[in-house]
Order: C-alpha cells, then structure tokens, then sequence
C-alpha cells in the first residue's frame, strides 16, 4: 500500500532519535508524481516533525514507565539500540546535540508537541495550522511553545545544529548512507559481484527480495533458469539439485525436474508486498527491550520492509507476529524443483505509474529462463497520497489503464513463453478506519491518550498522509475514494477479460480482505489485528499469511494449469538433497 512511510531513513532515524533530515538518500513519498507543497516546506520537514514527536514522546514514557530521569530515559533508549552500523554511537552523538534542551522542556512538564516546535523540528508556516498530535495544554499550544521558546532561547547547541542538514554528514553513517541509497536508486542487490541481479548477502536488496545467488563468481548461474546440461557438473539454476545417481547414471536434474513444468514466482508490488512493517514495540515502552530492537539493521537495510515474511515471497519464520505463509513456499512445497525462484519487485509508495519504472530490475530472460507466475499487486497508492485535494491526484481509470498496458507489454517482451500474469484488485480501505479510528494507538497505550484517529489527523495536518482519502474522518471522501478503487479495479478486470499476449495469460481476482477477514474470526481475532499497528495502514503479518491461502485456493480450484503439477520426486528430492531452507 501506500508509501508515505516510504521516506525510510528519516523516520527510522527519527525512531532513533536521530531527527535530522535525511535528503541525501530518501525519496519522495509520492515518488513517481508531481512533488506536493507540503507544510514546512517539503516531505523532509514534515517527517522530521513526526520523528521528534514521536520519539520525545517515547523518552517521556520511558522516564515515566520506570520512574527515572528525562537524561535516564535517553541513555536507556539509546542502550537499547543494536551496536552493529554504529547505531548505538549515533543515537548517543544526537543525544549530545538536543538532550541538553530536550531534558530542560521535559522538566516543565511541556509535551511532544510543544517541545518539537520549540526546538525547531516541528515548524508553522505562515497560513497553516498548529500541527500537533496531543491536545493542546489548557494555556493553548501558541502560548505553551512561546514559553518553551524562551527556555531554549539562548541556547547553544541548537544555534551550532540548525545548519546541520543531513545525518548522512556524520563520518559514522556515510557509507551506509551511500549504500541505502543505491538501493533505492536502482532497486537492485547492492552486493552482486557477477552482475546477474541476485545475491548471497541476505538484505541490501539481497537475497530476502529475491532467490539467492549459489554462484556469485558466474552471472549464467542464479535462481530460475533453466538447467545447463541438467546441471551435471554444477548447479546452474541454485534449486539445489545438481550431479549424476550413481545407481543408474542419470543426471539428478533431469530424473526430478524435466516433466515438473517448473516456474517462479515474481511481485511486482508496492508496500504492501513488500510488507512495510515497523514493530510496535520500537514505540510502546511497556514492551521496549534489547530484544525488541535486535531486529534494527535488518529493518534499516531492508527499507522497512519484510519480504523474507511477505504473503507472496515469504520464506522465513516470521519474527514479527503472526506466521509465515506465502506464494512462493506453496509453489515450492508442490514441485521442490522451483526451489529459490522468486523474486519481489516491490516497493514502497508502489503504483501502476512508478511501476512502470520498478519493473526494470526484473530478471527474467526468455530464452534461458523458466516461465514465472507473475503477481501484479499495486493495492491503493493509485487513490492514496497526502494532498489536501486528494481526490484530484488520484489516478483515472484511463491513466490506470495505459499504465496497465505498459506494464503488460514490457512484460511480454521479458518473460518466457507459458508464463502467466494475475492482477490483483485494489482494496476497499474504508476497513482501516472502521477497525481503528477509535483505538489506542501504540504510543498512546501508556496514557490511553493517543488513538488512531488522532495519529490519522496528525499526518494530515503533516500533509505526509499515507491516504488523506481513507484515514480520514470524512465519511464522504472514505467513500469518493473506494469508488475509485473499485473504478481502478474494473480496469484490471477488464484487461484481464479481453487482451491477450504472446507470452503469458493474464487473470483477475479481488483483493481478498473479506475472505481474510471471515478466515481471521474463524480462527477467534478480531479484524483490527488485521491492520499493521504502528502505522495503522499497511496489511498485517496475519493478513498476508492469510492472504497466500486464500489466493493459492482461488488458483488450484479456477486455473490449476498456472500453479503446474505436483512432482511426484518431491520426496526423493528431499531424500537425496535435504530440505535447505525456504532459501
């Protein structure tokens, strides 16, 4: 879904304390479209506002929750965090820069946001409003932030800070800067040292988006091509099976894999399937631990996103809720010959427009290749993004379906032949305020103080608004914004129904968010744990393993010839070759 959560870096910095902008390596969180004016004068600015509130808000729970000091709370924050990619140095140098004043506000009982427009990381421009996510103080927020002022007025520190631009000038993080932004950039393995876009290092692009690399000393060997010489000699294809039975002297590949129809699976996506995810607990006190942040660099290096978890390229056991349930493992489990192929091309802020751009790092080629099953999955930035006139910028049915087409022909002109495409409905977003308006959200769950409907009205006041269409209170414009997704959806419909390419066929199916929803209260949830909780927007852990079921089920019962076969070596392969891994 939607990206305004894309601008990675300078919200989880923010999450770290680290509450500087970071220009040099984010991108737009409407990338792909015309830039909005936004409130302080750009997307930096508004994220930035965001990250302080919430992270001065975390240090206020924490000095609170176990009954210490302002200065306290920081260095427990800052021990919480992992030491690998200086994350813990850093944290501690920003803490040396605002601590100081920070510590001063808190003392005066002044809130989040009061103290994030004191020091300047929240700013009013002349027309716009207060933005501010707790109810203003009895003195009125105006007179609050004046008196905070004159607390900080003759301060030092933020005076040598207020140039300080970029948290991407600190020695410290200047290659990891370096890096992420490559990633963002070109949406390819970082480490690829054969050029064949597949990897042996886990994130970076690397292998948790896409099958990993066995061989990264030869680009004609990676994940879903087909065998060289039935992979006699090496395993040209990494599905790990490769060599010669003794027993009767044919080649492994060829006893198990030459009638298995093999095939992978690819995304082509946007947050959703890529599945933005960012642990509650990084924000919930209660619950803050060493153990809640070890997953840190993973979550950095991977932009946010978990797809090694996802509900189509999902392999791992998920450490974030939930379980793992996916596309791909389905796919494997029914012919273990499509071991390691698949590949998601995702990304946050995904939309049939800035698709048409992503589907570039796909790596595919007809003549060696097997043929893949292909998801296209674009679920709602095509009606979401932060502008006040959100109905104006959302994409028509006729740019949808020129996108659409663009994306299918570059397709046809990349996949082999027998291959398959499924377009994927938008979802009816009325769900998340339905579920949620009214809950607490996770950082108000100390104090009871903050729900979702506070959060939704904050980052609109923001303008940095995932979708000012469906988290808003407006039950009109919830509904303006449904009938376009269903518009969109028809659009995809009726591609899938009347055009035909030579490479692939092309299906339809909704997106399944009431079936998941049936299944969920089967199993005794409730619909909210549905919904991402920290961000209040994005597919849950459960609703992507869900999700796979039901999308697996729709495949087998309606088009069983996409899925292939059953291979009935499945278990002399395992016998033989061991299980590996989902990787």
């Amino acid at each position: 879904m939607r990206g305004s959560w894309q601008a990675f870096p300078p919200l989880f910095f923010s999450l770290l304390l680290l509450m500087l902008p970071l220009k040099d390596i984010s991108t737009s969180p409407l990338s792909g479209r015309a830039q909005p004016t936004l409130v302080s004068g750009g997307s930096d600015n508004g994220h930035i506002c965001l990250g302080c509130v919430l992270v001065v808000s975390v240090i206020e729970q924490l000095a609170m929750f176990h009954n210490c000091t302002a200065k306290e709370a920081i260095e427990r924050l800052c021990n919480y965090l992992p030491e690998i990619l200086n994350l813990q140095g850093v944290c501690y140098l920003v803490a040396e820069l605002y601590g100081p004043e920070l510590i001063k506000l808190l003392k005066y009982k002044m809130n989040a946001d009061v103290v994030c427009h004191s020091i300047k990381l929240c700013k009013q421009n002349a027309g716009q409003p207060f933005c501010h996510l707790y109810p203003p103080p009895k003195m009125g927020l105006n007179k609050a932030v004046r008196k905070a002022n004159r607390i900080v007025r003759t301060s030092k520190v933020l005076k040598n800070t207020a140039d300080f631009s970029s948290i991407c000038a600190l020695p410290l993080l200047v290659k990891l800067c370096e890096k992420i932004k490559y990633i963002i950039q070109n949406k390819l393995p970082y480490e690829d040292f054969d050029g064949d876009k597949f990897s042996a290092f886990p994130t970076l692009r690397g292998y948790h988006w896409r099958g990993k690399d066995c061989n990264e000393g030869k680009a004609v060997v990676y994940p879903g091509r087909r065998p060289d010489n039935w992979d006699v000699e090496r395993d040209s294809n990494c599905n790990g099976i490769w060599g010669v039975d003794p027993k009767d002297g044919i080649p492994y590949e060829k006893k198990f894999c030459k009638d298995a129809e093999s095939k992978g699976i690819i995304l082509l996506g946007d947050s959703a399937g890529a599945h933005f995810h960012i642990p509650p607990e990084w924000m919930t006190v209660a619950q803050m631990s060493l153990k809640s942040f070890s997953d840190l660099p993973v979550a950095l290096t991977n932009e946010l996103d978990w797809p090694h978890f996802s509900g189509t390229t999902g392999f791992l056991n998920s450490t974030i809720g939930g379980w793992t349930d996916s596309l791909y493992l389905r796919l494997r489990r029914r012919n273990r010959c499509n071991h390691r192929d698949f590949q998601n091309i995702s990304k946050n802020g995904g939309s049939s427009k800035n698709l048409l751009d992503l589907m570039k790092s796909l790596a595919r080629n007809q003549l060696l290749d097997n043929p893949a099953i292909v998801i296209y999955a674009s679920i709602g930035n095509d009606v979401c993004n932060g502008r006040p006139d959100t109905v104006v910028h959302m994409t028509t049915p006729n740019q949808m379906h020129s996108n659409v087409m663009q994306t299918l022909q570059y397709l046809n002109s990349q996949l082999p032949k027998g291959s398959h495409v499924i377009l994927t409905g938008l979802v009816d977003g009325r769900f998340l305020w339905d579920q949620l308006h009214s809950r607490y959200h996770p950082l108000g769950q100390l104090n009871k103080d903050i729900t979702y409907e506070q959060v939704y009205s904050f980052l609109s006041c923001l303008q940095i608004s995932p979708c000012n269409g469906w988290m808003s209170s407006n039950e009109t414009l919830r509904n303006l914004t449904s009938e376009r997704a269903l518009q969109l959806s028809n659009v995809l419909k009726d591609i899938a129904r009347s055009e035909m390419f030579a490479n692939f066929d092309v299906f339809y199916m909704d997106f399944p968010l009431g079936k998941i929803a049936d299944e969920w209260h089967k199993l005794g949830g409730e619909s909210w744990q549905l919904i991402e909780p920290a961000d209040g927007f994005h597919p849950s852990q459960i609703t992507s393993a869900l999700g796979a079921r039901i999308i697996w089920q729709k495949a087998l019962s309606e088009w069983p010839h996409v899925l292939g076969k059953e291979n009935p070596f499945n278990s002399q392969i395992e016998d033989v070759f061991k299980d590996q891994g989902g990787h």
